[in-house]
This record gives C-alpha cells, structure tokens and sequence, in this order.
C-alpha cells in the first residue's frame, strides 16, 4: 500500500471541504430562485406568474436560520410581515422585482412608481433609480395600507385610486 505525501493529502482535504461547503444547503441571503407559475403568494395563496411585481422576503426570529417567503405582490409581503412577531429583526431582508427588468433589488432602497397594473392591484412597480414622483419605501408602505382600506371599505374587492366611495352618475343624472 502507498502512503499519499503529507502535502497532497492535506490539499485533498482542503479541496473536498471548499467543495462541500460551496455545495451545501441554500443560501441564507438575497433572494432565492422562483420557480414562476409553480409556486404560491405566502399571503394569499395566487400563483406567483408575473416576473416584475413578485416580492421576497428572507427572514424569521432572531437567532434562527432565516426562511424564505415568496410574495405576488409587493403589497403582499408589506401586509403580511407587519403582521410577524419577527418583524423589526434588523437580519430581515426585502427583495422586489423591477418591474420594468425583472431585476431583484434591496425593497428598501428601492423607488416605486404608482399606477402599475400589479398582481393584488396594490399599483406599485418598483424601479432602481428614482423618478419623477416615485415613492420611497417608507412612502410605498403608506400607499399600500391606503389601497388595502379600499379594498376594505368595498368588501375586498379592488378598488382603483381614482374611485371614491359614492357611485358616480352615469350620462344622464342615472347612477
């Protein structure tokens, strides 16, 4: 039986353990692969199809191996970690899709641009640069609780920005 040099054994070892550690398990930031029209809204359950309005989040109590959660919409994932009691864990992160690119970008540093046809009508596209009148993050949440008391006042259903609460009458006087 031949005996491997020190050397060569030691560069063996070194090389399989870079190779297990680099071949092991998800990664546990940025955001993960989408595996579009297969998988599911955390929130509210609708096909994750639109490749420039989906959301990300990657997070959990403080302490343990963060999870990836999938989002349709923006508006989706805004609503649904207020309501986590891991909320505020600074490790948390927030991807969105640009909506004109499909980039993931960072959703707090992220501008978002109003009047958007989006999965949950939330209305928001999110854009790397800023824009004339594009909103920040903290602009865009406030955006979206507006839409969901909308939606809401009127049963669940969309409701776009322009409605207001009364029927507006049609020609001739008629509601």
């Amino acid at each position: 039986m031949r005996k491997i040099p020190g050397a060569i054994y030691w560069m063996v070892l070194v090389v399989s353990a870079i190779h297990l550690l680099a071949c092991s398990g998800k990664p546990e930031s940025g955001p993960g692969k989408v595996r579009w029209d297969r998988e599911i809204c955390t929130r509210c359950a609708m096909a994750l199809s639109d490749r420039h309005f989906a959301a990300q989040i990657r997070g959990g109590p403080l302490g343990e191996k963060p999870k990836l959660y999938k989002f349709d919409d923006i508006g989706c994932a805004v609503i649904w970690l207020d309501k986590q009691p891991w909320k505020d864990n600074p490790n948390e992160e927030i991807w969105v899709n640009d909506h004109r690119t499909g980039e993931w970008l960072d959703a707090r540093k992220a501008w978002y641009v109003t009047g958007q046809t989006t999965p949950m009508d939330y209305e928001l596209g999110a854009e790397k640069d800023k824009s004339e009148g594009a909103l920040t993050f903290e602009q865009a949440k406030k955006h979206i609780y507006e839409v969901e008391q909308r939606f809401s006042a009127h049963g669940g259903e969309p409701v776009s920005s322009e409605s207001t609460d009364e029927a507006t009458p049609a020609k001739g006087g008629q509601p």
